[in-house]
């Protein structure tokens, strides 16, 4: 797994509106996997991200989910829980190896990675507790790592 100070790989994946998007990793960015579209601790997680949303975007920061689920499962799951930043749709498990996550089981656990400077700037392991709350854990951490307050 990518661990911090290493490169950010450049991905490419279709979202929830089943557009293309890359991410370029040279600004400060959230990238957090999660196990599978409507499910109790997914929900909680895509929920907690939604909710903190606009302080992200107030510091400059982009969010993004990716799963193994498809474009129809994500656009299904953004329409009913209102989520509104990029899920994207990793169903062969192409990006989840390319931050050296497992993915033989046929989904990936969760996990998130903040990213700047095209490089890994920490990996947090929400598995070890209820995810509700790990968004503002995150906000906080990057708050502090970038300077802007909060």
């Amino acid at each position: 797994m990518l661990t911090s100070g290493d490169p950010a790989p450049t991905i490419t994946a279709t979202n929830q509106h089943d557009e293309s998007v890359t991410v370029e990793f040279n600004t400060p960015t959230v990238v957090y996997f999660y196990p599978k579209d409507f499910t109790g601790g997914c929900t909680i997680e895509a929920n907690d991200f939604q909710s903190v949303l606009p302080e992200f975007r107030e510091i400059g920061i982009d969010v993004y989910g990716v799963s193994m689920d498809t474009v129809s499962s994500h656009a299904e799951f953004a329409e009913e829980e209102n989520i509104i930043f990029n899920l994207l749709a990793d169903p062969d498990g192409a990006i989840a190896s390319r931050f050296g996550l497992d993915t033989s089981e046929g989904y990936v656990d969760r996990r998130t990675f903040t990213l700047a400077d095209n490089e890994i700037i920490s990996v947090y392991d929400p598995t070890v507790a209820d995810p509700s709350g790990h968004a503002r854990e995150v906000l906080t951490d990057m708050r502090n790592e970038y300077g802007r307050g909060g």
